[in-house]
């Protein structure tokens, strides 16, 4: 007596493997952009004078198949506005808006649920 075992579908012909590869690259990408989105908030509430030229220098660039990066491409006064330059207080009574680390904390709070999202968008491909 034998058996044939013939087995198919999402798990098993790889279209899991590569669902699941494109969830987690829109999770990063997608917690990325949450992240820009939140510093760019927070210019716009803290720049009384808005001039274009450092948010368009806030950008997302991808290092690595694993990590985002968002970043004002070293602007030199960045950290003067972030609070964390050698110019700001005690030096100066300018403590910086800290929109950098409000937005590290939104995306900490918020990150995983974005990620979710992005992973429910790919369930139905992953056979779920």
């Amino acid at each position: 007596m034998s058996i044939d075992v013939t087995m198919r579908g999402p798990l098993f012909d790889g279209r899991a493997a590569r669902a699941a590869d494109r969830a987690c690259d829109d999770a990063r990408d997608d917690v990325a952009a949450y992240a820009e989105e939140r510093v760019l908030m927070g210019t716009a509430a803290n720049f009384k004078t808005r001039t274009p030229y450092y948010e368009t220098r806030v950008t997302t660039e991808r290092v690595s198949g694993d990590v985002s990066l968002v970043h004002d491409q070293g602007v030199i006064y960045g950290p003067w506005l972030e609070g964390v330059g050698s110019r700001n207080a005690p030096v100066t009574r300018f403590a910086g808006y800290r929109f950098w680390r409000a937005a590290k904390q939104a995306v900490a709070a918020r990150g995983p649920q974005i990620a979710e999202i992005a992973v429910q968008r790919h369930l139905p491909e992953m056979g779920g």
